[in-house]
């Protein structure tokens, strides 16, 4: 970083979750967008999406992104909701940052935005270093940029002090005002239950999320619960509907089927 208005967010699980090379990573996002096997949606306004390693979750984040891949070019805001894992935040913790970079380049931030929302209240407060070792939101990114292109990002991480309808009550304005721009709700479903039984967690917790049903999805076990119930009041306040893209686990992709961790791809559209 040089100066506080130049501040870029350095990747700090490039090698670890995804690939550190640029064409390698442009690549294995490339053939999960192709292992999908759902056409495009179109009139997609938001998504939930995975955030491990790709190893482990990129055939279902391949199955969310797909559904961007219809958009048209525009200028748009991303806002990326995500859990933090390493640092309380007291609420939404924002950034400081004017940009997130990947391997794939940087990804400019919309500090007017980010801004706006720091100015509401004590639930956002600017908080660098839970973001900077926080792996969720930067997961989601070389996604946006093979099937955006350009585009802009609020990073929000959320905590247990985050009041979700509240949080979606403060956004609501702004989707209104551009309705060209996304949400992506980075989580993961169910931890370390027996294969069967995190399948049917999570199928129930998706069948919730699908209904629109926030008190069902209120008992569900995702990392990311408090952004997912952000975006389901947007949703319900928007006449948003779900779609239901792909579901798979540890166990299917990764890693022993003793005690696995779920993975869920969903799309919105108007």
């Amino acid at each position: 970083m040089t100066s506080a208005t130049t501040l870029v967010r350095a990747p700090a699980v490039a090698g670890r979750f995804y690939p550190p090379d640029a064409a390698q990573l442009a690549a294995e996002v490339r053939r999960y967008l192709t292992l999908a096997d759902r056409k495009a949606l179109t009139g997609v306004c938001a998504l939930i999406a995975p955030h491990a390693g790709y190893a482990c979750s990129g055939i279902v984040a391949g199955a969310s992104f797909r559904a961007l891949t219809s958009l048209p070019r525009a200028e748009r805001v991303v806002y990326l909701l995500g859990p933090a894992h390493w640092k309380a935040v007291h609420g939404v913790g924002l950034s400081s940052a004017t940009a997130f970079a990947t391997p794939l380049g940087e990804v400019a931030v919309a500090t007017e935005r980010v801004a706006h929302l720091s100015g509401l209240g004590e639930r956002y407060r600017i908080d660098d270093a839970a973001h900077a070792p926080e792996h969720c939101l930067e997961v989601e990114l070389p996604f946006l940029q093979v099937t955006l292109g350009t585009f802009r990002c609020v990073p929000m991480l959320f905590d247990d002090a985050a009041k979700p309808e509240r949080v979606a009550a403060d956004l609501l304005p702004l989707l209104a005002a551009h309705p060209e721009d996304l949400v992506v709700v980075s989580s993961d479903l169910s931890h370390y239950h027996p294969y069967q039984e995190a399948v049917n967690a999570d199928n129930g917790f998706l069948k919730a999320v699908a209904l629109g049903d926030m008190a069902a999805a209120n008992g569900g076990e995702a990392c990311g619960l408090l952004p997912i119930l952000c975006l389901m009041s947007i949703a319900e306040q928007l006449d948003w509907k779900a779609h239901l893209l792909a579901y798979a686990n540890s166990g299917d992709t990764c890693g022993s089927r003793r005690e696995v961790v779920g993975y869920g791809g969903v799309a919105y559209t108007e």
